[in-house]
């Protein structure tokens, strides 16, 4: 199953992940990304995603300037 795993607490609110998957992600008020739909586990946030959705945020968590973004296939 493909997922993505995002360490919101270490989020900077660049908007790299928006800019790349705005299909996924949103900046909360807190001024954080949110990665949308996500459960919240332990330290971290999780979701699947489609095998269309895979590349794009691929691309977004290579460019995330703290490397919180994570993509488990």
């Amino acid at each position: 199953m493909l997922k993505i795993i995002h360490y919101r607490n270490k989020c900077i609110g660049c908007g790299v992940c928006i800019e790349h998957t705005p299909d996924c992600w949103f900046i909360d008020l807190d001024g954080k990304a949110r990665l949308k739909g996500s459960m919240k586990k332990k330290d971290f946030y999780v979701r699947d995603v489609t095998q269309v959705e895979v590349a794009e945020n691929e691309q977004a968590a290579k460019d995330c300037p703290v490397k919180i973004i994570k993509v488990l296939k």
